[in-house]
């Protein structure tokens, strides 16, 4: 066990992704940036998750133009990114070619850490982003998405675990996305992780039901290496525990960390007046503790997101039925783990079910997809009944999903045309095509209003 405590702090990607329905701009990282730099962190998540299409679709920012940013503005630390495995920042497979160009283009443009994952736990979904990152010459962080369910054991995760150090990871991180692991399964689990597989551990995981701080106690004393926080504005509730608290629980122990809380409040004073430029994003389910998550599950960087997108249809008055419907969905689904993007095609599908008062009269695109097997292997049998209404009398395909793509980025390059202006806005098109075209508009019209002179 290292005897020193490693911290990632999430606090410019996924703390305000799920608290501030990932709406935070570069305008409001850049002035604490070198601050930040001189902590002493393991690393700074900075990019990734749904941070990517979020700057195109709703802040009109180039995600790529950020990580330049914050990498000009911020040297000396580690910067981290989450990779959705074969979906990369989107919420579906894309061609190998696209997933091996993306990862290039980020570790040249400043990502140290790639945090690889798949929300089935499907390796046939990871290896080609982790052998593109790994031949980067960057940190590879092979990812097990902790999840409960009839068909989820310690022995299910520890397999997961050592199929990923087999394909060359660096890292083993354990994921717990919706804040559902327990103080005592993460103390068995991790311990039997760090028996079997000779890799740093890295746990993240949010205070939605209340259990992360206790938990990462307790995974700290079974041997974990590194654990994310999130500075105090931006901490607690779906996001992560606090920083200056871990930092605090630890001073004077064999692990500790070694960082200063003067300088760490210091960065929190900015970011309470950062949060509060963004109050129209608030919501008070962001901030309870909320137990009944280890029922629906839902994952902390979604709740946020869905709230928003149930108060666009005015229709947040039924956030709890949709939460109370998801788990029935999720076992329909053979149970995957909900996280992007199974979270949004399950809690879709929810909310579908609900807002019609009849379960599956009306089927999202991404479930029948997801039915079809076009995301992936699900961890336990879909239901033969959702099975024959979902797809007919068609047969579920075996097959890696991506096996049956064609190489997408050369025709993204000819569809984006001159609107493309970088082999990133390439990039960028081939994964948001719409939005990207919308983006790249946007960005020409602004160019060409800009006085001269």
């Amino acid at each position: 066990m290292a005897a020193k405590v490693e911290l990632t702090e999430t606090i410019l990607r996924d703390a305000h992704q799920s608290l501030l329905a990932t709406r935070m701009r570069t305008e409001d990282m850049l002035p604490i940036a070198a601050k930040l730099d001189a902590i002493g962190y393991w690393s700074l998540e900075t990019w990734g998750g749904a941070t990517f299409d979020a700057a195109l679709r709703y802040l009109k920012e180039d995600p790529w133009e950020r990580l330049r940013s914050l990498r000009a503005a911020i040297p000396k630390t580690r910067f981290q990114m989450l990779l959705r495995g074969q979906n990369i920042v989107g919420y579906h497979n894309y061609p190998d070619d696209i997933v091996v160009g993306f990862v290039q283009r980020a570790a040249a443009g400043g990502i140290d850490v790639f945090r690889i994952f798949d929300a089935m736990n499907d390796l046939r979904n990871m290896k080609t982003a982790i052998e593109a990152a790994l031949k980067t010459g960057k940190l590879v962080e092979g990812t097990i998405c902790y999840t409960i369910s009839p068909v989820h054991s310690v022995d299910y995760f520890l397999r997961v675990g050592e199929q990923l150090a087999e394909l060359g990871v660096q890292i083993i991180c354990l994921k717990d996305m919706a804040g559902m692991l327990a103080p005592y399964v993460a103390q068995e689990l991790i311990s039997k992780i760090k028996a079997r597989i000779p890799l740093p551990l890295h746990l993240h995981s949010h205070c939605t039901a209340g259990l992360a701080p206790m938990t990462y106690m307790l995974a700290i004393e079974a041997g974990a290496d590194i654990v994310d926080t999130a500075l105090s504005p931006l901490s607690q509730g779906t996001s992560q525990p606090a920083t200056e608290a871990v930092v605090a629980a630890l001073m004077g122990s064999s692990r500790d960390t070694g960082l200063d809380l003067g300088k760490l409040n210091e960065i929190a004073e900015y970011f309470y007046g950062v949060r509060k430029k963004y109050a129209e994003f608030e919501s008070a389910v962001n901030n309870q503790v909320k137990t009944d998550i280890l029922t629906s599950q839902i994952p902390g960087g979604m709740l946020s997101n869905l709230v928003a997108q149930l108060r666009q249809q005015k229709a947040e008055d039924r956030l709890d039925a949709v939460l109370n419907e998801m788990p029935h969905v999720r076992k329909d689904l053979g149970y995957p783990p909900l996280v992007t993007p199974t979270s949004q095609i399950v809690g879709s599908q929810a909310a579908l079910n609900v807002i019609t008062g009849k379960r599956y009269s009306v089927v999202a695109t991404e479930t029948r997809n997801y039915v079809m097997g076009l995301y992936g292997r699900p961890p336990g049998p879909i239901s033969q009944e959702i099975k024959t209404k979902v797809l007919g009398g068609k047969e579920p395909i075996d097959c890696r999903p991506a096996d049956l793509l064609k190489p997408g980025l050369e025709a993204a390059r000819k569809e984006a045309g001159s609107l493309a202006t970088s082999e990133e806005d390439v990039l960028t098109y081939a994964l948001f095509p719409d939005i990207a075209k919308d983006y790249f508009l946007s960005r020409d019209s602004r160019q060409t209003s800009q006085p001269t002179g």
